[in-house]
């Protein structure tokens, strides 16, 4: 056998292990299995029309296994007939920015290697998944194809060679196909400064702003050093755990008040920065903090959305918005105000890919800390940052007074996630069930304060290609506009994830600023018996309370 011949190798199909709607995630342990990496990239490529001699981007987080994923990877690529990929230098390239290269370079698709926020390491999760040319991630037709051949494909291609050079910037081949290597955050960095004011946020660093940015051990880390310290000017050190490591620092790189605690004693301390954030694994999340001040994602999306004219790229106006499902209906109010229109979609940014594509929207979000915009199709934590450091070099305030001025022109929005990890799958689902059967019966009941007015299981229909996506959560409305959502997620590798989503809308300036957890403890009750949490799951409170 030559040095650079293709096999055609026998594996085993996947059995019914069906990937979510975030590609595949297992444990790395199963991910290195013989043939089982290379099981799914063959049924991707197999799903695939079209691509041959065209370009493919590849690049991942950084955790454990990723080095030697992109080399498979690259040599299957290569097997099944691309003519160029696109790699990020040392396999590292974060999800929004594999979005962003994706588009300006015209790309057939890219393949991103993360679990997003689930923990790494050896022990720890792993991840692949498929964006489609407008650098979004794979439609719902391309997955379930995906899916389909990988219960039944019997082998796959694989070019026999040496690896690639990966960690040298420039051009090599491996048999047919071009291989470069490319500074991963070049052309990201390159695109914020389309999009912000570079100049006004840099003048605000110069002035004495400080900023504590935790990038949690993740692809974050070199994003945020690159703009934040280097072209922007934060102080030396503002990046925090900005190395990306194999375990993310034994950590877990999920930005919430639980996980970034070591930045939230940072912004609640005596010496506070004026602003703080957070990213995951593969930077496509955030936190948004001020000195002792948490917004919320769901509050986040709203006031973006209501301050777009402050931001150099958005001063134009917004087409439209759209949130997940679960978000709080905070940027609703805003979406009225502006005379724009409002979407609510179900849980996956490929929804809103294709109100992006349409020109129906120009910012989106999730409740689970991810907003984004027209600018590439994926959530993006970094710009989150940007967009919210332009709105504080424009209005010269803190992050606290323009969230509350947001609260007395459009009412706060009360909001928290319950979270439930880990717990055994048949009893999540029969919890499921069980609220699908009693909610015909919920309609007008009273429950303390609270009445029902109505309740379903969302089912959505796209406006712009007429699909229909059901059974994606059981939402509970109240009379005076409270809601109560329950969603399993498909975001973890063992069990099941039950959310508990808690919404009340409260007008009155004068009650906006009670503590939000005592402010909803009569819902939080109700929730929990509506649906038998603690008898169905044995759980007697959440994992996470966010």
């Amino acid at each position: 056998m030559s040095d650079q011949s293709v096999s055609s190798v026998s594996t085993t199909p996947f059995e019914g292990q069906r990937p979510g709607t975030s590609g595949l995630r297992k444990k790395v342990t199963v991910f290195q299995q013989a043939g089982y990496l290379e099981n799914f990239v063959q049924a991707i490529f197999d799903g695939l029309d079209g691509f041959a001699g065209h370009t493919l981007v590849v690049g991942g987080d950084g955790r454990f296994y990723n080095r030697e994923a992109v080399q498979i990877i690259l040599k299957m690529a290569a097997a099944n007939g691309f003519g160029r990929v696109l790699v990020g230098r040392g396999g590292l390239m974060s999800t929004p920015a594999v979005s962003c290269v994706i588009r300006k370079h015209q790309a057939f698709g890219g393949l991103i290697l993360s679990a997003s926020h689930n923990p790494g390491g050896p022990d720890g999760d792993f991840g692949v998944k498929y964006n489609a040319g407008n650098g979004g991630p794979a439609p719902e037709n391309l997955t379930e194809a995906f899916y389909a051949r990988a219960c039944e494909i019997d082998a796959y291609k694989i070019l026999e060679c040496a690896d690639a050079d990966i960690d040298t910037l420039g051009t090599s081949s491996i048999g047919g196909m071009t291989v470069e290597v490319v500074d991963p955050v070049a052309d990201y960095a390159e695109l914020m400064q389309t999009l912000f004011d570079f100049d006004a946020i840099r003048k605000m660093f110069a002035g004495g702003f400080r900023i504590a940015f935790d990038a949690m051990h993740a692809i974050a880390g070199p994003y945020a050093t690159e703009i934040l310290e280097r072209r922007l000017g934060a102080a030396p050190g503002s990046v925090m755990n900005g190395t990306p490591l194999p375990d993310f620092g034994g950590g877990h790189p999920d930005p919430n008040l639980v996980h970034a605690h070591d930045l939230v004693d940072i912004m609640n301390g005596a010496d506070a920065p004026d602003f703080g954030a957070a990213s995951d694994g593969d930077a496509d999340r955030n936190m948004i903090l001020g000195r002792n001040f948490f917004v919320t994602p769901s509050d986040s999306l709203a006031v973006m959305a209501a301050n777009a004219g402050h931001v150099m790229g958005y001063a134009g106006g917004i087409a439209g918005v759209a949130r997940s499902m679960p978000t709080s209906q905070a940027a609703d109010r805003v979406a009225a105000g502006l005379g724009v229109e409002c979407f609510e979609t179900p849980t996956g940014w490929k929804f809103f890919g294709n109100l992006l594509d349409a020109g129906r929207i120009t910012l989106c979000g999730e409740e689970s800390f991810g907003t984004g915009s027209d600018h590439v199709r994926e959530k993006d934590g970094l710009w989150t940052v940007l967009f919210w450091l332009n709105i504080l070099a424009s209005r010269k305030q803190s992050v606290a007074d323009i969230v509350r001025e947001h609260w007395g022109e459009f009412g706060r929005n009360y909001y928290s996630r319950h979270d439930y990890e880990a717990i055994d799958t048949a009893a999540a689902e029969g919890l499921m069930d069980h609220l699908r059967q009693s909610t015909p019966d919920l309609k007008g009941r009273t429950f303390g304060s609270y009445e029902i007015d109505w309740c379903d299981d969302f089912a959505y229909t796209d406006p712009t290609d007429g699909g229909v996506t059901t059974g994606q959560g059981i939402r509970i409305s109240f009379t005076d506009g409270s809601r109560i959502v329950y969603r399993l997620s498909g975001t973890g590798t063992e069990g099941a994830t039950l959310r508990v989503y808690l919404e009340r809308f409260e007008p009155d300036p004068a009650r906006h600023d009670l503590a939000t957890q005592e402010t909803l403890a009569e819902m939080i009750g109700i929730a929990r018996d509506l649906a038998e949490i603690e008898t169905r799951t044995g759980r007697g409170a959440p994992t996470v309370i966010t």
